[in-house]
């Protein structure tokens, strides 16, 4: 029987620390929640699973896989983002390589002295974590674990110790909270500030904030920008605020068909990000003891 429940009743960060904690094997899914009218225990409105918006494999507790829904996991669509291929060469090995499996990929990547071994896996590896950090964040949405699921083998998995990232992650979940109190709203838009070619003089950015410069256009709002740079809502904003905070950018209300600017009630309004967060007790001692003995006995 998989072990199953909701985020605001057992965190991420807490799932994390239990796959941890009893070695376990299996894939851990997160779905979108569909009210069914009913109230639980605690008088919360139960959750029905709907559409899956994510997955985290685990291999003797150790993360080795995770994905989001709508967000391209390919080993190209990875490298790419890592900045370890040009978007041209990730279009024309995505065009050659139709039908190849991403390990079958890395070995003629690497042989054609595209990538190395060691680019292939700390990009993957970066990748998950990005993923992982993003679910840390969420504060609801029914979840399953089951036991002994992975996926194919053509997938490349790459073993990644839970305890840095249970730590990392909880860090990162309070910075999190923050960028939502700073960026509550991904509807808005993004101009240069006067002077932006001296304001970037001797300014290092990231590939990724590079990406997010060259989308910057009070058309373009962020939550677009996010999705032409296949990026989570959490990463954009994360990127914002420390292009915001560098005086490289400003957050301003996207122009309209008209040409026209957006009310910034106008521009809520039409925000489908915002989500209503809570804060949760944790488990005690012994609640977690009952899960790990639960899970290792399924």
């Amino acid at each position: 029987m998989p072990l199953q429940g909701n985020l605001r009743d057992f965190s991420t960060t807490q799932l994390l620390n239990l796959m941890n904690l009893s070695g376990r094997t299996g894939t851990l899914t997160i779905f979108e929640g569909i009210p069914t009218g009913e109230k639980d225990a605690m008088q919360n409105e139960k959750m029905a699973p709907g559409e899956v918006k994510a997955k985290v494999v685990f291999k003797a507790g150790k993360l080795v896989h995770a994905l989001l829904n709508g967000q391209a996991s390919d080993l190209v669509a990875v490298l790419n983002k890592a900045g370890k291929l040009t978007d041209q060469q990730a279009a024309i090995i995505r065009e050659r390589a139709k039908g190849t499996t991403d390990k079958a990929l890395a070995v003629r990547l690497i042989g054609a002295n595209y990538v190395t071994k060691a680019d292939i896996v700390n990009s993957i590896q970066q990748y998950t974590l990005d993923v992982v950090y993003n679910l840390m964040s969420w504060r609801e949405g029914p979840f399953r674990f089951e036991d002994n699921v992975l996926p194919d083998n053509d997938i490349i998995m790459v073993p990644i110790d839970l305890e840095n990232v249970i730590v990392e992650g909880a860090r990162r979940t309070k910075n999190d909270e923050e960028l939502l109190n700073n960026i509550p709203n991904l509807d808005m838009a993004l101009k240069f500030p006067e002077n932006p070619k001296e304001k970037f003089k001797g300014i290092h950015l990231s590939v990724e904030e590079w990406r997010v410069v060259s989308f910057v256009n009070p058309k373009n709002t962020m939550r677009q920008i996010a999705k032409a740079n296949n990026m989570s809502e959490m990463e954009i904003r994360r990127i914002v605020y420390g292009l915001q905070q560098a005086g490289l950018v400003d957050i301003v209300p996207p122009l309209g068909a008209d040409g026209k600017r957006v009310t910034p009630a106008e521009a809520q309004s039409r925000s489908t990000g915002s989500r209503k967060r809570r804060t949760q007790p944790g488990p005690t001692k012994d609640v977690v003891t009952k899960l790990i003995d639960r899970i290792k006995s399924l």
